[in-house]
């Protein structure tokens, strides 16, 4: 009798393993699946706010080139925004490009060319902007960028930064240019220069204009305004649709256009010759579209005047 009760409760408990067993093997399994979507454009458009102080490696992805590779390193500062773009793997037939900087409201601005050697092509420069994508393109003279638009690089969207929507207001571009210039172009400190006599400054651009040289000679007056000369020399021709431009920046931050050089093959040296009422100033150079009226600085700066103690 009680082998068999032992027999039957052992049964039993054997019969309720197996249900409990057979019950988990056929328990449907629910897997949630997370998709995040950084771009719904789909990477047509990568704008992003770089950070303050912190270099930002981004990669630049072929468009229809199979093989090329590209990297743009990133540096904001409040003096402006320093890209450092490399190149590498691009076919025989690719000579040279245009990289271009997009802003939210979709305009595309020419930061220059970059030439390129047995499928290298290297780049550095600076620009206002603070928030933009890049692109690099076989067209000298992009007006405006969409999905149609003919690219050959464009860049991604760096970890753990948030896509800008295309259409967004660019207040930035006036307020870039309004601020930053300022805080990178120091006061020249004119009041300690001698009166009546030419103080001479040398420039080494940037960017486009690498490679150039360009002397300054500023000349104060007792009684009247400081004149104000730039020399060229051995200057790089603009990109097409661009022009130097030299401003003068005042102690409050305003913006006064000196004159202009519309830069031509084969032209090399050129002139600009003005003058000022501000007591103190800073002088720097940027490179500009030729269409419309500049009040204040757009473009990327090329050159600034700095007083070397």
């Amino acid at each position: 009798m009680r082998k068999g009760l032992i027999r039957l409760v052992g049964a039993a408990m054997l019969s309720f393993s197996l249900a409990v067993i057979a019950t988990a093997q056929i328990q449907p399994t629910t897997v949630a699946k997370v998709t995040t979507i950084q771009n719904p454009d789909g990477g047509a458009y990568t704008i992003v706010e770089y950070p303050v102080g912190k270099e930002t490696i981004v990669t630049l992805n072929p468009v229809g080139m199979s093989g090329a590779t590209g990297t743009a390193t990133i540096l904001r500062d409040p003096s402006g925004t320093t890209i450092k773009l490399n190149l590498t793997s691009l076919p025989p037939e690719v000579s040279s490009l245009n990289v271009y900087a997009v802003d939210p409201s979709g305009r595309p601005t020419l930061l220059g060319p970059v030439e390129v050697s047995n499928g290298v092509g290297t780049f550095v420069t600076t620009t206002p902007l603070s928030r933009f994508m890049l692109v690099a393109s076989p067209e000298a003279t992009m007006t405006t960028y969409d999905t149609h638009a003919k690219v050959i690089f464009r860049s991604t969207v760096p970890e753990g930064l948030a896509v800008i929507p295309v259409g967004e207001p660019v207040g930035e571009r006036v307020a870039v240019a309004a601020a930053e210039p300022q805080d990178a172009v120091p006061m020249l400190g004119i009041p300690a220069f001698r009166a009546g006599k030419d103080t001479k400054f040398r420039i080494n651009f940037t960017g486009v204009m690498s490679g150039s040289h360009a002397n300054v000679f500023i000349e104060p007056r007792k009684d009247g305004p400081t004149k104000i000369r730039l020399r060229f020399h051995d200057m790089k021709e603009a990109p097409a649709g661009r022009v130097y431009v030299l401003w003068v920046v005042s102690p409050d931050n305003q913006f006064v256009k000196l004159g202009q050089v519309v830069s031509a093959r084969g032209r090399n040296d050129a002139e600009i010759r003005s003058e000022t009422s501000l007591d103190d100033f800073g002088l720097f150079v940027s490179m500009e579209d030729t269409n419309g009226q500049l009040i204040s600085p757009v473009g990327p700066r090329v050159g600034i005047i700095e007083v070397i103690k």
